[in-house]
C-alpha cells in the first residue's frame, strides 16, 4: 500500500479571537490522520491556515521521521516571500512543488487541484461563504470523492 497523503484548505484570514481555536481543531485533525496512517502533507503555503498546518506537521516530524511536508506553490517567485516564518517552515519540506513558473490568473486554482489530486484526505478551514478559494476546494475535493474534514468558523 502506497503513502497515505493528506492537504489543508483555508481562509488567510482568520477571523480574530478563532487563531487559537482553528490552531487546536488543526493540530487535532493532524495527529487523526497521522494517528490513521497518513505520513504526507501537503500546504499551499499561504498565509493564515496554510502556515499553520504547516508549523503543526513540521513539530510533529521532529519526533516522527516518517512524516513528510511538501509545500505546493502557486508560482516559482513565492518562494521568496519575505515572511520569517515562511521560510522557516519552507526550509523543513521534504519537497516543493511549483504549479507555474510565473503568477497569472490561474495558478492558484491550479495549485490547490493538484493538492486535491495528490491526497486522499482534505483539511478544510471554512468560514461558509460560497467564493473563494476554499470553497472552490471544497467542491473540487467532493466532485473527485476526496475525504473531507471540515474545521468550520
Amino acid at each position: 500500500m502506497g503513502e497515505k497523503t493528506c492537504c489543508v484548505t483555508g481562509h488567510r484570514d482568520v477571523p480574530v479571537g478563532k487563531e487559537q481555536y482553528v490552531e487546536e481543531a488543526l493540530r487535532k485533525e493532524v495527529l487523526a490522520a497521522i494517528a490513521a496512517g497518513y505520513t504526507r502533507f501537503i500546504s499551499g503555503f499561504a498565509d493564515g491556515v496554510d502556515l499553520t498546518f504547516a508549523a503543526i506537521v513540521v513539530a510533529e516530524k521532529k519526533q516522527n521521521s516518517c512524516l513528510q511536508l511538501e509545500a505546493a506553490l502557486p508560482y516559482r517567485n513565492r518562494i521568496n516571500a519575505k515572511s520569517p516564518l515562511f521560510q522557516e517552515l519552507l526550509a523543513c519540506c521534504d519537497r516543493v512543488y511549483v504549479q507555474s513558473e510565473k503568477s497569472n490568473r490561474q495558478c492558484y486554482h491550479e495549485r490547490n487541484r493538484y493538492m486535491v489530486l495528490s491526497s486522499d484526505r482534505v483539511i478544510a478551514v471554512y468560514d461558509g461563504r460560497s467564493t473563494g478559494g476554499t470553497f472552490y476546494t471544497i467542491r473540487f475535493a467532493q466532485a473527485n470523492e476526496k475525504e473531507i474534514r471540515i474545521i468550520e468558523i
